[in-house]
């Protein structure tokens, strides 16, 4: 698959090979078949070179968690990242209302996203981020109609080894999967990614 012009460089310039490199690994990444993960524009302004993926994730047709993930890079560095690449990701999620009340959800948010990196082998410095509860009540006309709620997970953070974005993506599905609701795949159990979960990642 030929990458959008947009995904190599926001500032239109040349992308350099370790850029062209870390996206070629992103591509590598693999997830379950519950996950639809494609490409998209990345933000232009926030560094010289970016990438961006996006993805769903559905089960029995419906779906329990949406979110992106962008690759930053600047060949100059940047001392808020500590290096010169930087992966900035997003959450959103369907929970059960009752669970918006839970004090304790936002830190079992963030906790997803540390260990999910943690099991991919994902190593990365400089981990920061917020997780938000999202409550809705309905009144008047709408009195009848359920509440709902979700969790919104924002993350960035620097990986060690630029030429293994694959583990981080991975792990950035993994955590889209967890806030959805799907159980993990047993340890010793291979996934075998379906073609829908894999469009954009295969020429």
């Amino acid at each position: 698959m030929v990458a959008r012009q947009e995904s190599l460089g926001g500032s239109g310039s040349a992308a350099p090979p370790e850029f062209t490199t870390a996206v070629a690994r992103l591509r590598a990444a693999r997830f379950r078949p519950e996950v639809f993960c494609e490409e998209m524009p990345a933000p232009q302004r926030i560094a010289p070179h970016a990438t961006a993926l996006s993805a769903d994730v559905t089960v029995d047709d419906e779906e329990v968690a949406t979110g992106r993930l962008v690759v930053l890079h600047d060949p100059a560095g940047n001392d808020a990242w500590e290096g010169t690449f930087r992966c900035v990701a997003y959450c959103r999620a369907e929970i059960d209302a009752a669970l918006a009340t839970d004090p304790m959800l936002t830190d079992v948010g963030w906790t997803w996203l540390i260990e999910s990196l943690e099991a991919h082998g994902a190593e990365h410095v400089a981990a920061s981020g917020t997780v938000t509860r999202v409550a809705t009540d309905s009144y008047g006309a709408m009195a009848d109609e359920p509440g709902t709620a979700q969790l919104e997970i924002r993350a960035s953070w620097t990986p060690v080894d630029p030429g293994d974005l694959a583990a981080h993506a991975e792990a950035w599905g993994e955590l889209l999967c967890t806030a959805g609701g799907l159980e993990p795949v047993p340890e010793g159990v291979a996934v075998i990614p379906s073609r829908r979960g894999q469009r954009g990642f295969t020429p």
